[in-house]
């Protein structure tokens, strides 16, 4: 069956490297923001962009899934509603949908980051100390529920359907 993967977790868990494993193990599309921030744009949230690029990229998965294709969609995905709604739009389309989540202690990620920007600052996206603290305030960890494949069964309070919300968040998406 036709499988996209959602990568989850914080800069520097190794998701970029684990969906690059799954991308050539299951001969999947592999879609990474920050493969495409630097090289457009010059940094990572370029007034917004960085929405509009990953809406165009959760519309081309829906695509290639419609296609036979599986996919690694490696955006990080720190809340729930986003990793509901993009649950249910692959199963809407009669995808497998796969949450990968990759926990990272605090040290970890630190090191992994500081290895990063030392080895390969080109293609690496910077990120200061507030910007480590903001994500680690703002990710919603996958529960048990969650990671057993049990995401929001509705969406949102105010929002008619997942497909109404991902355009919302995602602006380039509808």
């Amino acid at each position: 069956m036709t499988t996209l993967f959602l990568m989850v977790g914080l800069p520097g868990a190794g998701k970029t490297t684990r969906a690059r494993q799954l991308a050539t193990e299951y001969g999947a599309l592999r879609l990474t923001p920050d493969d495409w921030m630097i090289p457009l744009f010059g940094e990572a949230e370029a007034d917004g962009k960085r929405d509009v690029l990953e809406g165009r990229m959760l519309w081309l998965a829906l695509e290639a899934v419609k296609l036979s294709t599986n996919v690694v969609l490696d955006y990080g995905c720190w809340s729930q509603a986003e990793r509901s709604a993009i649950r249910w739009l692959v199963e809407a389309e009669g995808a497998c949908f796969r949450m990968v989540y990759l926990p990272v202690d605090d040290a970890t990620q630190r090191t992994r980051i500081a290895h990063r920007w030392a080895t390969t600052p080109e293609g690496t996206l910077p990120m200061t100390e507030g910007d480590i603290l903001h994500g680690r305030a703002h990710f919603e960890e996958p529960d048990a529920a969650e990671l057993e494949g049990h995401g929001a069964a509705a969406p949102p309070a105010g929002w008619a359907s997942w497909r109404e919300w991902a355009a919302d968040r995602w602006p380039s998406f509808a």
